[in-house]
Formats: structure tokens, sequence, C-alpha cells
């Protein structure tokens, strides 16, 4: 049974690429999800959410002339039926998180600025002879 444009369907996950990934369609058909059509957020790296043979839901957004499926996890996920299947990206340490604010990101980064140009300054004087030999 071939699928059409706008069709939400269940695959699984046939073969992870720095890209995307490739779903294996019912009918034996298989799709591409661009990496850009995996969340709303910046992914670094499909491999930090997915495995081969993960079940995923899929949305056929375009099936071009060649018969290639252009598929979308993002758009799958409907709001209005409120189901979340897969878990949010992973954050790496340090990034900004929902709980950071730009003050004290701003704050961190200043002090963190000041403590280099101070140390800096140290090793450049301590060079040059510092100030004390000076007449």
């Amino acid at each position: 049974m071939p699928v059409t444009v706008g069709e939400i369907v269940e695959g699984s996950i046939s073969k992870l690429t720095n890209f995307g990934f490739f779903v294996e369609l019912p009918g034996g058909e298989s799709g591409l999800v661009h990496i850009s059509e995996v969340a709303d957020t910046y992914i670094r790296d499909v491999r930090d959410l997915f495995k081969e043979n993960d079940k995923v839901t899929v949305k056929v957004i375009a099936i071009d002339e060649r018969g290639k499926i252009e598929l979308s996890v993002r758009k799958a996920l409907s709001r209005a039926e409120g189901q979340v299947q897969q878990a949010p990206p992973r954050r790496r340490p340090g990034s900004v998180g929902a709980g950071s604010g730009f003050e004290e990101l701003l704050g961190n980064f200043m002090k963190k600025s000041e403590e280099r140009l101070l140390e800096l300054k140290r090793n450049t004087e301590s060079k040059r002879g510092g100030r004390s030999r000076r007449r």
C-alpha cells in the first residue's frame, strides 16, 4: 500500500546518517527524515536521540517525481494530540538552559574575562620586569 502526502505513519529506523535517518515504512517503502525535520530545536547529531530499529511516527511531507519520500518527525507530533514521542535533545554541559537568564550568563562571562585579563597583565609585567625595577 503506497503512502500519500500528508499521511502519518509509523515505521522503524533502518539507517542513521550525518544528515538524518532513513525510515522503513509499511509496505516495504523507505523514506528520509532530514535532520532539520527531527525537532524544532537545533540537533547536532541524530545519534544522540535515535538508534537503528527505533519505532518512530512520521508524516509524509513530499514525494518527488523519482519516488523519493520525504518525512518529518516534528510535523507528525501534532499539538492537538498532545503526545510527545521522543525525548528532548540532550544539552551539552555549560549550554544555555531554561533556568539561566541572559543577565546571569553575561555576569559569568564578564567575571571570567576580567580574571583572564588580570592573569595576562600579570604575566606580561613579569616578562617585562614589572614596575618595581623602574627608576
